[in-house]
């Protein structure tokens, strides 16, 4: 059993439309035992996943363990995904009681940014040492950009261009070490910026293609679409308000932060529209990014097999065309981004 599939820009890979983000097998946020994270893969592998992204950061080595633990035993090749661009060196401080970048992990690391071409190399050879695998079949850089760097961005792009860290990927993809590369980032500018200074695959964009916000579709789409590079759409429920709503009592969150007022108040009114169409919230925010053609996949947090159960059932959720126009009409969506189809229903039932 899989999931429909679809191809990754000019490359050989194909990616299930629903994939397997691994942060939280790096306990992000809250602890979870060996067995539950075994058991949320190999529950998505036999409901027809084939696609898992992981990264050093997650939990400082931690989700790249569990996923490199379950992937050694699955029945069927899966598409894996890890990161570059921070190296994890000891350090006897870090424990697993105290939170370190939102992660609860009892790996005794620090991360330290390097996207030289060494950097690149080293952490390329210590994730295949974590995950036990002889190949990992795409690399993003991890978090480069003027969101996550602030003035450091310049040295760490400077590292990647003139310092050899995109040649250092453009080199394992042409020797077949990996099969794609291309980043792993939450803003859209450097996206652009590195589709002009190197020949890459795929982008894994998270937060920036929702419901809430479609600028990628103004420079970013029409230049993937120009040049080949494909979209995976990462964190489709915006670090959570749009899978919790804003009616559980709870804080939702917005970007990794406390959503601001301005955010929870156009939340509303989407829900409103959902209420009226009997549309889960969760559902059309999962199925919207896939209907631009540049997407190939949508990637949600999975951490247990409840959560991955309800994953599926949102995806394949019919959702009535009037919905999504009343979204347009009510602005709450752009009218130029394209939008699920009952052709689209079909072929996911």
């Amino acid at each position: 059993m899989t999931l429909p599939t679809r191809p990754l820009g000019q490359t050989k890979i194909r990616l299930t439309e629903i994939g397997f983000g691994a942060a939280s097998l790096g306990n992000l946020n809250r602890r979870i035992d060996d067995a539950t994270g075994r058991a949320a893969i190999d529950a998505a592998i036999a409901a027809g996943v084939g696609f898992v992204d992981t990264a050093p950061f997650y939990g400082r080595g931690l989700s790249e363990r569990r996923v490199g633990d379950a992937l050694r035993e699955a029945d069927r090749a899966i598409i894996l995904s890890t990161k570059v661009g921070r190296l994890l060196t000891p350090d006897a401080s870090a424990t697993a009681e105290e939170a370190r970048d939102g992660f609860l992990s009892p790996m005794p690391f620090r991360v330290v940014y390097d996207y030289s071409r060494d950097g690149i190399l080293r952490s390329f050879e210590a994730s295949l040492h974590r995950l036990g695998l002889d190949r990992v079949d795409m690399l993003f850089v991890h978090d480069i950009g003027r969101m996550v760097q602030g003035d450091a961005h310049d040295r760490h792009w400077a590292e990647l261009t003139t310092g050899g860290g995109f040649d250092a990927l453009e080199s394992l993809r042409d020797q077949g070490a990996i099969g794609a590369f291309g980043l792993g980032v939450n803003e859209v500018e450097v996206c652009i910026d590195a589709i002009h200074a190197a020949p890459i695959d795929v982008l894994l964009l998270a937060n920036r293609y929702t419901l809430l916000e479609q600028t990628p579709l103004d420079a970013l789409f029409p230049l993937c679409a120009k040049n080949g590079v494909s979209v995976i759409a990462g964190a489709p429920y915006n670090s959570g308000i749009l899978a919790t709503g804003t009616r559980t009592g709870g804080t939702p969150y917005y970007d990794y932060s406390p959503a601001p007022d301005e955010i929870v108040a156009r939340v509303r009114r989407i829900e409103a529209v959902a209420d009226a169409w009997q549309v889960p919230l969760a559902a059309a925010a999962l199925q919207f990014p896939l209907a631009h053609p540049c997407v190939v996949s949508v990637l949600p947090g999975i951490g247990d097999p409840r959560r991955l159960a309800q994953t599926l059932d949102l995806y394949r959720r019919p959702i009535p065309g009037g919905f999504w126009q009343a979204l347009v009409t009510e602005g709450l969506l752009r009218s130029d981004a394209p939008v699920p189809t009952a052709r689209d229903e079909a072929v996911r039932a």
